[in-house]
Parts: structure tokens; sequence; C-alpha cells
């Protein structure tokens, strides 16, 4: 990465949009066990003749991976609206 500046120092913007690649990196990798978990009981209940419903377990690690995802895609314009007022 790029963002360091001339003096060594990053500017709060610059930061702040590292720091928010890394929690989305974050959030995504800590989906991955719950939508491993998600389609192994979704299909084991199927297999089992459970419930119809077996296509939602794997969705609320599914939302936390879109979730970290667009973090990672958007990092840019959440910092830039978090420090609006500092010049680049």
């Amino acid at each position: 990465m790029a963002a360091v500046v001339q003096g060594g120092e990053m500017k709060s913007k610059q930061l702040a949009n590292v720091l928010i690649k890394i929690l989305g990196l974050s959030v995504l990798i800590q989906s991955i066990p719950g939508i491993i978990t998600g389609l192994y009981n979704a299909v084991r209940v199927r297999e089992v003749g459970g419930p119809g419903e077996f296509w939602f377990y794997p969705m609320p690690s599914l939302v936390l991976a879109a979730i970290g995802i667009c973090l990672i895609i958007k990092s840019r314009d959440v910092a830039g609206v978090l420090f609006k007022n500092e010049d680049e």
C-alpha cells in the first residue's frame, strides 16, 4: 500500500481506510466457519427429512460475509464520510 507519506506518518483518512479494510477482512474471515457449519447443517437436515427451512441455516453468516466484503470494497468511501472535513 502506498499510504505512507514523506515523513513516514499516515493521515487520519488513510489510517481509517486501512483499519476499515482490516475490519472488513476480520468480519469476512469470522463468517467462514458459520457458512461451513450452516451448509453442513442444511445438508444434514435435508438428508434426514427435517423442516423445509434448511436453506436458512447459513444465511446469517452469508450476511456477515456480505458486510465484510462491502467494508473492504467501500472502505475509502466510509473513511471519506468519517473524515469529510479533512483534506488529503
